[in-house]
């Protein structure tokens, strides 16, 4: 496994001397106006015609869309902070996306579904309670900043889960499984929290 990390120095601000409201800030964070780079593996391939999202588990349906599909649903436009569980965080950021609840109304969920298991290229995976999933400023995004998402950041399509850590906002997601229970994703396994509060700092296990 290869962790590819390009972060530097983040832009640490003196907060006591800015106009940024301190309450914004999870405890133990720096500011930065960069986006720093940090996933697992080698950064995918995508061929946009192979592409598809499929949302499966406890479904009465098993529901799989193109690119062209995906991309026809309606889409909305936020902006939120965002925190990393390696201590930056980026404020005010731009993005463009289908809401995570255009999709949701178009399946039909079993009662007993509790969690959801979000899945990516290279079998990256990331755990999440449905009631976090469904928050409203969460984005399928494509764009950030007004373009098209770069490579790195997770073209074409990533998830975006502004209130808890960096991690969870998958990169290069390529669909869902509803489960009854919460189960370890990736970087869970590898000893990061299982929900990932920032202000809480809950970075690891036992945090």
């Amino acid at each position: 496994m290869t962790i590819t990390v390009t972060l530097g120095f983040p832009d640490e601000r003196d907060l006591r001397s800015s106009d940024v409201d301190v309450s914004r800030i999870p405890p133990g964070q720096y500011l930065t106006d960069r986006f720093p780079v940090l996933h697992a593996g080698v950064v995918p391939s995508v061929d946009l015609s192979e592409w598809d999202f499929t949302v499966d588990g406890l479904v009465t349906e098993t529901k799989r869309w193109t690119w062209k599909e995906f991309r026809s649903f309606p889409s909305t436009a936020v902006t939120v902070d965002i925190h990393c569980v390696t201590k930056w965080s980026k404020l005010d950021t731009n993005w463009v996306g289908i809401p995570v609840t255009e999709i949701w109304e178009k399946i039909e969920p079993f009662r007993e579904a509790t969690h959801v298991l979000v899945h990516a290229y290279h079998g990256f995976t990331a755990n999440l309670p449905i009631e976090d999933l469904l928050r409203k400023d969460n984005l399928f995004a494509y764009e950030y900043g007004g373009r098209p998402l770069e490579p790195e950041h997770g073209y074409p399509l990533r998830l975006l889960v502004p209130h808890l850590y960096f991690w969870k906002s998958v990169k290069w997601v390529r669909g869902f499984t509803l489960l009854d229970g919460d189960q370890p994703g990736f970087w869970e396994r590898n000893g990061y929290h299982m929900y990932g509060d920032p202000f809480r700092e809950q970075r690891f296990w036992g945090e």
